[in-house]
């Protein structure tokens, strides 16, 4: 093996982003396209998310909108508040965040390891819905209304874009070729965005797929429904899907999802949660559908580590 070391950096905020992209080889069937998958669990909170949250919070340093002496709050089901937790903790901000008990006990965890004042609702029935979500929106933008509080909202915050649109550009380096799909499951559909804007920008040709669990396709029936796959299906359309930055949405059952997160790690070494199950499993069905001669591109959001409780590798 040849050393190629990573760089020295100067923080942590500076090893966000420039993960690693793996071709799958025994997930994949014979006369499909190849399938690429981005292994975002190599960002310092092992999450995709911590591309928005210093783009959030950068963004609003840059406008003034947050100073030094100042509180940031923000809801989240787990990754996202967590890496907002870790670029705050770099950057010397008090951070606030909202959650609920319905998200896994690893993601809520990872947040106060990062020094944030985690505040947990109680649910009904420890399932994420759109009412929950709305829930714990509310409460944070209640808390902003403090001066001293800046609200990241990320669901209405357009500098999540741009933190994606590194991956993109990312994504486009590595493969050195066309990129013929790219699927993502959708929350803030924030990668989405960022991602698209990218392949655009190198004049790619890329179908965009949106996924979302089967219980709860907003996207595709309007209705939302309960299910347990987190940090997607918040219920509702977000700001950023409105206008519709994909070509196609695809459901996915959950029972699938977690089928092919668990093929990742035992067939592929890919240790990741039911995210990025559902990314791969709607790559697999997209590369049968193109075959040989394509490419498919996925996203490992997290790493599995933060899914342990839960029995997802039971």
């Amino acid at each position: 093996m040849t050393l190629n070391p990573p760089p020295v950096v100067e923080s942590a905020l500076d090893a966000i982003g420039n993960t690693p992209l793996i071709k799958l080889n025994r997930l994949v069937p014979e006369g499909s396209a190849d399938v690429y998958v981005k292994l975002e669990s190599f960002n310092p909170t092992g999450s995709k998310k911590d591309r928005m949250a210093l783009a959030m919070i950068e963004g609003a340093e840059k406008r003034g909108e947050l100073r030094p002496g100042m509180s940031v709050v923000e809801y989240s089901g787990g990754s996202t508040g967590a890496a907002l937790a870790l670029v705050c903790a770099v950057k010397g901000y008090h951070f606030h965040i909202i959650s609920a008990d319905c998200f896994g006990k690893e993601k809520l965890g990872t947040m106060t390891a990062f020094g944030a004042e985690l505040e947990v609702q109680k649910t009904p029935e420890g399932k994420i819905t759109g009412d929950v979500i709305k829930a714990i929106i509310a409460r944070a933008a209640e808390l902003a209304e403090n001066e001293n509080y800046f609200f990241t909202d990320q669901i209405n915050n357009d500098d999540i874009i741009e933190g994606f649109r590194q991956l993109g550009e990312e994504i486009i380096e590595q493969i050195d070729g066309p990129v013929h799909a790219f699927c993502d499951s959708v929350g803030t559909g924030g990668s989405i965005c960022g991602v698209q804007a990218a392949m655009r920008d190198a004049g790619q040709d890329t179908r965009i797929v949106a996924l979302e669990p089967a219980s709860s396709a907003v996207l595709t029936t309007g209705e939302g429904g309960s299910h347990s796959v987190e940090g997607i299906a918040l219920g509702f359309v977000p700001t950023h899907l409105a206008d519709e930055p994909y070509d196609e949405v695809r459901t996915i059952d959950e029972s699938v999802a977690r089928e092919t997160a668990l093929r990742l790690a035992r067939e592929e070494g890919i240790f990741a949660g039911t995210s990025s199950g559902m990314n791969v499993a709607g790559a697999l069905e997209v590369a049968a559908e193109l075959g040989p001669g394509h490419t498919v591109v996925a996203i490992a959001v997290d790493s599995g580590l933060k899914y342990l409780s839960e029995g997802l590798y039971d």
